[in-house]
């Protein structure tokens, strides 16, 4: 009898606390615990069919990295100028000593013989509009438009003493520049063809151009940033042509703007002209500035190319006075009206 007493209040104590539980719980507005995954049916469980399939998840992106993001060695494709530039030597600048602008050869001289000299050649190539001097075989350019690289501006450019340095011809790769990078190490012949090669060669503005003197890419690039892609690739071109090197922190400056730009090509001029050493090579009147002055300036453009006459006594004695633009031995610095004939 004494058991089952027990049993008794042990099973009322029991129903005691689970009331009170239930109580407080409804007291306290609590809702009924979430049942554990033990507790759930099977068929409440999602079926795989609802989980998202590899097609529904985020697909790997296609832009291109970060502008600032290392470029990896080694991985660009073949004929892109970030492949190039990664097999270009990275040295120290060598000492300038020994330079001058006439290492590389008269400016501007007639290297491929068409009878016009290569500061026309470039102006007739780069503008459009051109006007040319029928009394020189059409070679020389009286005026024309060029839609500036460097810039992204419009020049109408007229030829003259006062005008014709609003439109300068730049070597991409500074011939000084060059010259520090391995040129010196070039036979003549090869520092005219670079100097020479319509690869390097580019009608720009003028001001802008005497602004870059002969810096590389690591102190100078153009304004213009829509360019810098074709400018770098352009100067990676004519470095591997004639195995010049970049020193580091040119590497690096050119790495960061074609990682912008991963597929930019390589550009090609074809093969650059052949110059041979002889009278052919004595060029214009154009001579460039010395070596505190910007790299590639020049003045007003000459004829065909011919050692010009010392004054108009020289040509008179020659029996050529007048001496007209285009005829050999003219000179602009002859030509004091900047008319196109001079020792009038």
């Amino acid at each position: 009898m004494r058991a089952a007493t027990t049993t008794r209040r042990g099973g009322i104590a029991a129903l005691g606390v689970s009331v009170a539980l239930l109580l407080g719980a409804c007291a306290g507005g609590l809702e009924p615990a979430t049942p554990g995954v033990d507790d759930v049916a099977p068929s409440d469980l999602a079926a795989p069919s609802d989980l998202a399939a590899p097609s529904d998840l985020p697909a790997p992106s296609d832009e291109p990295a970060p502008s600032d993001a290392p470029v990896s060695s080694g991985t660009s494709p073949a004929g892109t100028a970030l492949a190039a530039l990664e097999g270009l030597p990275v040295k120290g600048r060598a000492p300038k000593t020994g330079y001058s602008r006439d290492q590389f050869g008269p400016a501007w001289a007639d290297v491929d013989h068409n009878g016009c000299d290569t500061r026309n050649d470039v102006l007739a190539r780069d503008l459009t509009r051109t006007v040319t001097d029928p009394d020189t075989h059409d070679c020389i350019v009286l005026s024309g438009v060029l839609a500036d690289p460097y810039t992204a501006t419009r020049i109408d450019f007229l030829r003259g003493q006062a005008t014709s340095t609003a439109v300068q011809i730049d070597h991409v790769v500074a011939l000084s520049d060059a010259w520090q990078k391995g040129a010196q190490q070039l036979d003549g012949v090869a520092r005219r063809q670079l100097a020479n090669d319509p690869l390097n060669l580019l009608a720009v503005d003028g001001p802008t151009n005497s602004g870059k003197g002969d810096g590389d890419a690591a102190t100078w690039l153009p304004p213009s940033k829509a360019f810098r892609c074709q400018y770098v690739a352009r100067q990676v071109a004519v470095k591997q042509a004639y195995a010049l090197w970049v020193t580091q922190a040119e590497h690096d400056a050119i790495a960061g703007i074609l990682s912008r730009c991963p597929d930019e090509p390589l550009p090609s001029g074809g093969p650059a002209p052949r110059v041979d050493a002889g009278p052919d090579d004595a060029g214009s009147d154009d001579t460039s500035p010395d070596d505190t002055s910007p790299d590639d300036t020049s003045s007003d453009d000459t004829g065909p190319t011919q050692e010009p006459f010392a004054n108009c006594d020289a040509a008179r004695a020659a029996g050529a006075a007048p001496v007209h633009r285009g005829d050999p031995g003219y000179s602009s610095r002859l030509d004091r009206d900047g008319d196109g004939t001079a020792c009038e």
